[in-house]
């Protein structure tokens, strides 16, 4: 099942916000952030907040039924409007990710995105994605996204080997994900992404290799490369510790790092974030660097987290449980978190370090200068950047950056 939510305090029954959260809103960036958490099967390494039909039967009744999610969903977009008041920022960015998103009707999606072009606004410059199953869109589907104000869409692409496909437990046929993307650049899709996953047990050199060759053949604009990380209570978990298929250990992550790098980089797609690649800045997501450069979000569904100005809060996990609370009239957050300028700051180095921009020495304690001053006699940060009073990984440095994180915050 899906990991704990976070301890905290709770939640106003109105979804309030304490008035410091407000102050300058006007100066950030504001994006909204839609979980739709429903999938067709369960992905055995996925640990997010989803649930199969079989998995909700007779735990939520029809209010956690799909057919009704996106009128649910569109309750929280307006309680947004209310707890923000009369917040003047139009949203700049969207991302409705899950679960499988395209398991609803696009017609959903595109009517939640209209709520929060009711409430809000949109920039004119907004950018607004979707994630979708490679299985569950065809042409006319992605026609109707694109026409309803969808710009750019991610597909889990993972793997072009059907035998690490199947590892996974991911359903989508070998060349389907490409497809795609060719069916989405018909639709006028500005910006796509694949979304890959590497360190699968039993996938080799070669197999990593076939499947960034398969990714850039389709020409999208974005690649996200993802290690894969086994997460206690998953399905993968349980195999691997039973014996069924061997750990991946970390030395083969990093050879599969490099040789992302390395095919990514051949062909034009520069490294922005330590597992994100684009062919320009206009390509990369502007949604995650939302979130990487601590602006302010509002997430929407059940298990979302949200951040403004500094207040961080998470609904409740379970579809039926986040129906109801919406249903009553009450916020369905679980708990929240205020943090301190300390949290903020330390929150900074983790998040901008993982940026090419990196993260500004500024931000660091004389421990944390110390740290740095080391990092870049070893080769972790760059020399020039470091000059100009920024820490920025180097490619060795990327491939330890939870180290130079940790050692950095001091």
């Amino acid at each position: 099942m899906p990991s704990a939510l976070p301890d905290g305090e709770p939640v106003p029954h109105d979804g309030a916000l304490p008035a410091h959260a407000l102050a300058g809103a006007a100066e950030r960036p504001l994006g909204f952030y839609l979980h739709v958490p429903y999938c067709a099967t369960r992905c055995g390494y996925c640990d997010f907040n989803t649930y199969t039909a079989t998995e909700l039967r007779g735990t939520g009744g029809v209010l956690a039924s799909r057919d009704n999610y996106a009128q649910t969903l569109i309750e929280e977009i307006r309680l947004s409007r209310k707890v923000l008041g009369d917040d003047p920022r139009e949203v700049c960015t969207v991302f409705v990710g899950g679960g499988t998103p395209t398991l609803l009707d696009a017609a959903d999606l595109v009517r939640m995105l209209g709520a929060i072009r009711e409430e809000f606004g949109l920039a004119d410059d907004a950018e607004v994605t979707t994630e979708a199953n490679p299985e569950s869109v065809d042409p006319a589907y992605l026609e109707t996204l694109r026409e309803g104000g969808f710009n750019r869409i991610s597909f889990g692409m993972q793997s072009a080997r059907p035998h690490v496909l199947k590892i996974l437990d991911r359903t989508h046929t070998p060349g389907r994900p490409e497809a795609c993307v060719a069916e989405a650049r018909a639709a006028g899709f500005e910006h796509v992404n694949l979304d890959l996953i590497y360190g699968t047990p039993g996938e080799s050199d070669d197999d990593w290799r076939a499947s960034l060759d398969a990714a850039l053949g389709a020409r999208p604009d974005h690649v996200s490369a993802y290690a894969l990380i086994v997460e206690e209570g998953t399905q993968l978990a349980r195999r691997i510790r039973r014996g069924e298929i061997p750990m991946t250990d970390d030395d083969v992550h990093a050879d599969r790092y490099l040789i992302a790098d390395e095919v990514l980089g051949s062909a034009g797609y520069d490294w922005y974030e330590v597992s994100n690649w684009a062919t320009s800045e206009s390509g990369r997501c502007l949604h995650n660097e939302l979130y990487w450069r601590g602006a302010d979000w509002w997430g929407a569904g059940p298990g979302a987290h949200s951040h403004v100005g500094g207040v961080r809060w998470w609904n409740v996990k379970h579809p039926g449980a986040y129906a109801a609370a919406l249903a009553e009239g009450r916020s369905p957050g679980a708990g929240r978190e205020l943090l301190s300028a300390e949290d903020r700051r330390v929150e900074r180095i983790l998040l901008e370090l993982r940026l090419r921009e990196g993260a500004p020495l500024s931000l660091l304690r004389e421990e944390g200068l110390a740290a740095a001053r080391r990092a870049l006699t070893d080769g972790l940060l760059e020399k020039g950047p470091y000059e100009e009073g920024r820490a920025v990984l180097t490619l060795r440095g990327r491939l330890l950056a939870d180290a130079v994180v940790r050692d950095l915050v001091d």
